[in-house]
């Protein structure tokens, strides 16, 4: 799927607000790869309409939310925007006791208002990222329909997330990361696999993966975003996003 025309990505800590406008496919519709990414994606239609596509059949907008790590196909056309949140977020650990262990829910309810407020993305375009970061912010707090709970991770885990955050794109070991937490290599490894949901080694590359989409959002050209993530090379970035978004890393650079 080639993603084109008037589009924002914005980042903040725990989630970003990707919106993007895909014009009819002229073979058909328009779709992903299957992919699976270690975000909680929300998609919501902002005048468009989309499709998501599981091993469990589809589900049509205007907002559905999909649990992290569930392989998907997305079939977009017109404006459509994506909230990914972060799991290990408090907003994230909010939403997925909402989803009370579903892989697939619609949360037409809660953001069936949304197509109006994303709207504003492409009336004015030039309009600061801050205001973009907002209405995400206030997206996400309308997703999860409550005061955040306190988080669940345990604190061991947590201090380490927190450490991580200045160092994503710095060559970080499991010793060093397990040094932070206090625990054995092996106690740490099993430890965060199981309040995170992913590997360390995993979960680090989707930081870093972050990391590059955010500098690219920013202008840096995919060759630099991807050294300066910590990526060996560009081609190990956009095989990367390939596989967790489902479509090509330069979609990035039109968007």
């Amino acid at each position: 799927m080639r993603i084109v025309g008037r589009g924002r990505i914005v980042l903040w800590e725990g989630a970003s607000l990707w919106a993007f406008d895909v014009p009819p496919a002229p073979d058909g519709q328009a779709s992903t790869r299957l992919h699976a990414h270690h975000a909680i994606q929300i998609t919501l239609s902002a005048g468009g309409r989309f499709c998501i596509r599981t091993g469990d059949g589809r589900m049509d907008g205007p907002v559905v939310v999909i649990a992290p790590d569930v392989p998907h196909a997305f079939e977009p056309e017109g404006k459509v925007a994506l909230l990914f949140v972060e799991p290990e977020s408090r907003a994230g650990q909010a939403l997925m006791q909402g989803m009370a262990g579903a892989l697939v829910a619609k949360l037409d309810a809660r953001l069936g208002h949304a197509p109006t407020k994303l709207a504003d993305l492409w009336i004015d375009a030039q309009s600061d990222d801050g205001v973009v970061e907002a209405l995400g912010r206030s997206l996400v707090q309308e997703a999860v329909g409550e005061v955040l709970p306190a988080s669940t991770l345990d604190l061991r885990i947590a201090r380490t997330l927190d450490w991580l955050t200045s160092r994503i794109s710095e060559g970080v070991g499991l010793a060093e990361a397990a040094a932070i937490a206090c625990l054995s290599e092996s106690r740490f490894s099993h430890l965060f696999a199981a309040e995170v949901g992913l590997p360390f080694r995993t979960y680090l590359l989707w930081r870093r993966l972050m990391l590059a989409v955010e500098r690219i959002s920013a202008g840096t050209s995919l060759t630099v975003a991807a050294h300066e993530a910590g990526f060996a090379d560009s081609a190990h970035f956009s095989r990367t996003f390939h596989r967790m978004f489902g479509i090509p890393a330069a979609s990035l650079q039109l968007i």
